[in-house]
């Protein structure tokens, strides 16, 4: 079962890399005591992903943070040393944290992934953005189908 709007969290450990190498992130420090937008995204390097979905946020941080938002982080089914390639590339330096979920296990956790197989990506996570205020779900919008829509930078900024 998805995950929804007034759930917490859930506990699952992220990896990301840091100035000094990979590093763990928990779900309960990273969302705890603050407000994020974490948007979640079926692969780095993907066409929609890499031409709207990140540039979006990174080109909207500004404006997101100035409604409250401590951080915006993007999340996908890959390991940080390409998601850390990833931000590079597309030059989000500290405006969008880029947060690895190798495993798949914080997609599972919430409910949201889907099987890329057919496309040889394997077990991915949905495209969808939430909002998180102190650990817990205050917006969720679920992408339901191919394409960028209610997931995108300008819907979040919309709902701050």
């Amino acid at each position: 079962m998805a995950i929804k709007t007034g759930d917490k969290v859930p506990p699952v450990t992220l990896k990301a890399m840091g100035s000094d190498g990979l590093v763990d992130v928990s779900t309960d420090d990273f969302f705890g005591g603050k407000k994020v937008v974490l948007f979640a995204v079926p692969g780095a390097f993907t066409p929609t992903c890499s031409a709207k979905h990140v540039p979006g946020f990174t080109a909207n941080a500004a404006a997101i943070k100035a409604k409250g938002v401590d951080t915006i982080a993007c999340l996908s089914v890959n390991d940080a040393f390409v998601m850390a390639a990833w931000g590079k590339d597309l030059n989000v330096g500290d405006d969008v944290t880029m947060l690895a979920d190798g495993n798949g296990d914080f997609t599972r956790a919430v409910g949201l992934g889907f099987d890329g197989s057919g496309y040889g990506l394997g077990e991915r996570s949905q495209r969808y953005a939430m909002i998180v205020d102190d650990g817990t779900i205050t917006t969720l919008a679920v992408e339901d189908g191919p394409g960028l829509d209610v997931s995108s930078a300008e819907a979040m900024l919309a709902k701050l």
